[in-house]
């Protein structure tokens, strides 16, 4: 059973930075699709970011977001030491929600983790 368990959470003012990071509890290398979601009170959890693993190290992974997060943030990951990571820059006060992180094994298994608050306001 892996484990995953994000940081880097807080309160932070609109225009301001935040970097996320998802620890997972064993080796990542072979995951195929790490995700970011969201949810704001009284709202459904969205997909913000996604990251697809091209399985070689000769080719980049493929990453998607949200229309809402597009060119503000931005989803990596560190196989080296198991963390997917969420740089998010520019906040507003709609980012304000839960993060979770989620991913996915090469065997079809999910994880999620236990999310992270994020909460902007000046």
């Amino acid at each position: 059973q892996v484990q995953l368990v994000e940081s880097g959470g807080g309160l932070v003012q609109p225009g301001g930075s935040l970097n996320l990071s998802c620890a997972a509890s064993q080796s990542i290398f072979n995951f195929v699709f790490m995700a970011w979601y969201r949810q704001a009170p009284d709202n459904q959890r969205e997909l913000v970011a996604q990251l697809i693993s091209s399985g070689t190290l000769n080719y980049p992974d493929e990453t998607a977001y949200a229309d809402s997060v597009k060119g503000r943030f931005t989803i990596s990951r560190d196989s080296a030491k198991n963390t997917v990571l969420l740089q998010m820059n520019r906040l507003k006060s709609e980012d304000t929600a839960v993060y979770y992180c989620y991913m996915k094994s090469g065997a079809g298994r999910q994880y999620w983790g236990q999310g992270t608050r994020v909460t902007i306001s000046s």
